[in-house]
């Protein structure tokens, strides 16, 4: 089972990121959590020792790939309160011991559904892009959030999504589906950082800042 190899590690943005210390990287991170491009870097930085720790606890690519994606969810929701200078519990200050253990935990904790029951996708959504696009889909109206994830996950079309949502009491024709849907695309990819489209999406850079008009984005489902 390979090391997944992934792209935005080569981006300009990231790149520009690779002399920074882990500490600084993680100050950047927490004081700047409207900007994704600091926890992309510390995912290139570390995702190889990651994926090397988990490749071995799957019985196939999907859950290694699954399972990989999970432990950068976790990692995600947890660094944010993470003080490298106070870590007693693991007696070190090292950001790398830290993922190492949070590896671990979700190692040990991790009941993996069956292979055929998992949606994700790694090349769709690396695992950066998949903690935004969690984050800007819990920002949505909960019924076009709903609509966005079997559209995009399960892939359902929009007449199934109509007779599912009008059983459920919602009064909705397949036309209105697919005009909610492009409303959800739009803010779901609005929801996103700037730079995060920049670079997953292939937005270009019009000013200093990252501005510009990503074409699509993809949901990856559990």
């Amino acid at each position: 089972m390979q090391i997944p190899y992934f792209t935005e590690s080569n981006h300009p943005m990231v790149k520009a990121l690779f002399h920074h210390s882990d500490q600084e990287l993680l100050t950047l991170f927490q004081r700047h959590r409207e900007q994704g491009k600091y926890f992309t870097a510390i995912f290139c930085r570390y995702s190889p020792l990651v994926f090397t720790l988990i490749r071995h606890s799957a019985r196939s690519p999907v859950q290694a790939d699954y399972l990989f994606a999970l432990t950068w969810r976790h990692v995600y929701y947890e660094i944010g309160g993470l003080d490298l200078r106070d870590n007693t519990l693991l007696g070190s200050n090292s950001l790398q011991a830290w993922l190492i253990n949070m590896t671990a935990i979700c190692i040990n904790s991790a009941d993996l559904p069956p292979v055929e029951s998992i949606h994700y996708d790694i090349k769709a959504a690396p695992p950066p892009l998949w903690c935004y696009l969690e984050q800007a889909l819990g920002q949505l109206p909960p019924v076009v959030r709903l609509m966005v994830i079997m559209a995009q996950s399960f892939h359902w079309s929009e007449t199934r999504i109509a007779a599912y949502l009008q059983a459920e009491g919602e009064e909705i024709a397949p036309a209105q589906v697919r005009s909610k849907l492009q409303e959800g695309y739009q803010l779901l990819e609005a929801n996103l950082p700037k730079d995060i489209r920049v670079i997953y999406l292939g937005e270009e850079l019009t000013t200093p800042q990252p501005k510009s008009k990503a074409n699509a984005v993809t949901v990856a489902g559990d």
